[in-house]
């Protein structure tokens, strides 16, 4: 294998990667918004309390995530391709972790301000890309 095929197998690896978790953020997205909906109905119109350090925190969300199998990656069947993908709204991070043999683990961490574009599958409920800078 030479070192542009394996780095095009990296890149279309990549690839994948970010259209799981993009479906994924998508769908995150709308239950929010479904929600910051429903809390608006459901509270009558007060005025803005000022800020404190009491004030409702969003708690970081954990999902477990799979990763599509393609055939490039039919090699690597026997391999984990379990995920755990963590979403910090208020540290306005995202974090892609998988766990390795012998309890290791490797983790990518992604700031909001990395982040360009959710796109969510029109074709597939549960899948989401993310567009990231550069």
């Amino acid at each position: 294998q030479t070192a542009g095929q394996s780095g095009e197998q990296e890149l279309e690896n990549l690839v994948l990667k970010l259209s799981v978790l993009k479906d994924f953020l998508s769908s995150i997205e709308k239950k929010a918004l479904k929600a910051l909906q429903e809390m608006s109905l459901a509270t009558p119109a007060t005025p803005p309390q000022p800020l404190s350090r009491k004030a409702k925190s969003i708690p970081v969300q954990t999902f477990e995530v799979k990763l599509d199998i393609t055939l490039g990656d039919l090699t690597k069947i026997g391999k984990s391709q379990k995920y755990t993908l963590s979403v910090d709204v208020e540290g306005g991070k995202l974090v892609v972790l998988k766990k390795q043999k012998d309890s290791q683990e490797d983790w990518n961490t992604f700031t909001h301000d990395k982040i360009r574009q959710l796109i969510k599958s029109q074709r597939v409920q549960n899948k989401l890309a993310i567009v990231f800078e550069k």
